[in-house]
């Protein structure tokens, strides 16, 4: 996704990052002559000649970026040096289409800056870049061989990440000198700008609505069973990805569309970019071709008339204002892909007018419209259960008043309705005459809690399934926005949103114990977007005291993922139960996550077991 930021409002910002316990100071006024592309890139991440202007650089043209805010071009040195750290290319920002063309000599002169996509609150890395108002690039001659790229190979990338920021420089790796035979990170940064490809890849993240799609050079990495590389851990972060671009997409040159496992067969080649949302970029002037492997989305089995089926399912901003065809291919999955299940909590299900931003809160319009056409598609007439949100309180996209809702098939399933509730007053649970009870149901858990500001809070609702009690929580914790990248200055990345969901996971975790202390063997089920890892803190905090288990962890490794992001897979939605709920079925049901063609960016979870 190219940045919208206009590189020349970045650079001042820039000046004044921080940098191993300093500043990144400007080398000086004076220009510096006889300067050569690897002079100005360096050994580290930032150049040494910071701010300063540099005269007649030459270099070949590799590519050129005439779309976006961010056009320019990529030179680079036909006469590199022998160190393996400095890079041998760099872009030049030109703010408006480049007259140059792949193939040309020229000779830049310009102002050494540091860029940062998205802006220096980011912490991401910087892009070492030529730009000045009055920059000059004079044409030496046409039509010259490119440099011969480097070939980006599953030998040629560490499998280590990234060197680790210490304390003295604040977490950033900016100054360090680079290894780029020992970390990934390091080794992309030594070819940044540079000429660059790879050859016969993996597709390991589906083609975007920014025609961008990630491969792997490592074909084995992590592979999970349909092609994807599974994140695993902190430490495992799968360095052999790399995203794709194309220099330029026309009617005649499409960007292919891939899904995971597909191959990007032959060779692919551009300059190696680096932006804010996906970092070490090839950006194509040669591209390979998609060859399609036949990816199927996934059909889980049908429950059995005495197992209880439940699911969660985030179906990604729906609102009466989405076309017609997102509701009927929402239904389609609920009734052939999920088979129906008895009971399903949906989260981002907007309000009655989506976006608009006018007070309205109810979503009747919303659900009605998807259970028609869950009707529709031959599925159950689902009853639903809800509790409407204050305005503006709850995140998400503005005006759009996500929430969790439930669906449940009441020919299998009855809801327990208790109390009237409402968006401020918290559910309890009481002791009743067969155990638990809830004082609303459905009802928000601890809504009042500092942990769901600005986040949705989880819904709470009592179920009975041929005769037994079963306690469903709806939720969608608190996303990821705000953390920093795998790709930043800061090794490890800052994860600033996870205290807040951590600290929702205690909220819910506590509702849980409340429930086992009135009848330890209560059988509760607790899913939905938690917008975390199975190995992170926030699970951690949720199945604390072995109130809760995460049960995804029943299946094989490589089929632990329900979302794709920069070409790994990951698990975001989960499905916890109590211990006294055993003998399950999990399924996370792959139809969204690694396809072209979405739906939602999450693919749903269902969890069939016997009360």
């Amino acid at each position: 996704m190219p940045s919208s930021l206009p590189r020349t409002a970045a650079v001042p910002a820039l000046v004044s990052l921080a940098l191993a316990g300093g500043l990144i100071v400007a080398a000086g006024p004076a220009s510096a002559a006889d300067v050569r592309i690897h002079g100005i890139q360096g050994t580290t991440r930032i150049s040494p000649l910071v701010g300063s202007p540099v005269a007649d650089v030459p270099g070949i043209v590799t590519g050129v970026r005439a779309y976006g805010s961010s056009k320019g071009f990529w030179f680079q040195d036909p006469d590199p040096d022998d160190n393996p750290a400095t890079s041998e290319g760099l872009f030049v920002y030109t703010g408006s289409a480049p007259t140059v063309k792949p193939g040309d000599s020229v000779r830049a002169t310009g102002t050494v800056s540091e860029y940062v996509p998205g802006g220096a609150a980011t912490g991401e890395q910087s892009e070492t870049e030529l730009t000045s108002s009055n920059a000059k690039v004079t044409v030496v001659s046409s039509g010259n061989p490119l440099p011969a790229p480097v070939k980006i190979t599953a030998k040629s990338v560490p499998a280590a990440y990234a060197p680790a920021g210490t304390a003295d420089t604040g977490g950033s790796i900016n100054g360090l000198k680079l290894k780029p035979k020992t970390y990934a990170l390091d080794y992309f940064e030594s070819l940044e700008g540079m000429n660059v490809s790879v050859a016969n890849t993996r597709v390991v993240g589906a083609t975007d609505a920014y025609d961008e799609l990630w491969v792997t050079v490592k074909p084995s990495e992590d592979a999970d069973r349909r092609g994807g590389t599974v994140y695993g851990s902190y430490d495992e972060q799968n360095t052999g990805r790399v995203q794709i671009q194309q220099q330029a997409s026309t009617a005649d040159r499409a960007f292919p569309t891939a899904n995971v496992g597909d191959q990007l067969k032959g060779t692919t080649q551009g300059p190696l970019d680096f932006n804010q949302f996906g970092g070490y970029t090839i950006v194509a002037g040669r591209l390979g071709t998609v060859v399609d492997k036949g990816l199927k989305r996934e059909v889980t089995a049908k429950q059995k008339k005495k197992q209880l089926a439940v699911a969660t399912y985030n179906v990604e901003n729906l609102a009466p204002t989405d076309p017609q065809s997102k509701f009927d291919s929402l239904a389609s999955a609920v009734v052939t892909n999920l088979s129906s299940p008895d009971i399903v909590s949906l989260e981002e299900i907007q309000d009655n007018n989506g976006a608009t931003d006018d007070g309205t809160v109810s979503a009747t319009e919303t659900v009605r419209k998807l259970i028609d056409a869950i009707t529709a598609a031959g599925g159950p007439a689902y009853a639903w259960r809800s509790v409407d949100p204050e305005n503006d309180k709850d995140g998400g996209e503005p005006g759009g008043n996500i929430r969790n809702v439930f669906l449940y098939n009441p020919a299998r399933v009855s809801f327990v309705d208790r109390g009237t509730a409402d968006a401020t007053t918290g559910t309890q649970v009481v002791s009743g005459q067969d155990g638990p009870d809830l004082t609303l149901s459905p009802g928000r858990i601890d809504p009042a809690n500092p942990a769901w500001d600005d986040s949705r809070k989880p819904l709470a609702g009592e179920f009975t399934f041929r005769g037994k009690k079963v306690f469903v929580v709806s939720n969608h914790f608190i996303s990821k926005g705000g953390d920093e990248s795998l790709t930043s200055q800061h090794q490890p990345p800052a994860r600033s949103s996870e205290p807040q969901r951590a600290a929702q996971a205690q909220a819910v975790n506590t509702f849980v114990k409340d429930l086992r202390a009135v009848d330890k063997n209560a059988e509760a089920v607790v899913l939905g977007d938690l917008n975390d890892f199975q190995f992170s803190g926030t699970l951690a905090a949720l199945t604390k005291g072995g109130v809760l288990n995460d049960d995804i962890d029943s299946l094989p490794v490589p089929e632990r993922y329900t979302y794709v992001y920069n070409g790994n897979t990951q698990t975001l939605d989960h499905i916890l139960t109590t211990p006294s709920v055993t003998g399950f079925q999990y399924d996370s049901v792959h139809i969204n996550a690694e396809f072209a063609q979405q739906d939602s960016d999450h693919d749903p979870q269902v969890l069939r077991f016997q009360p």
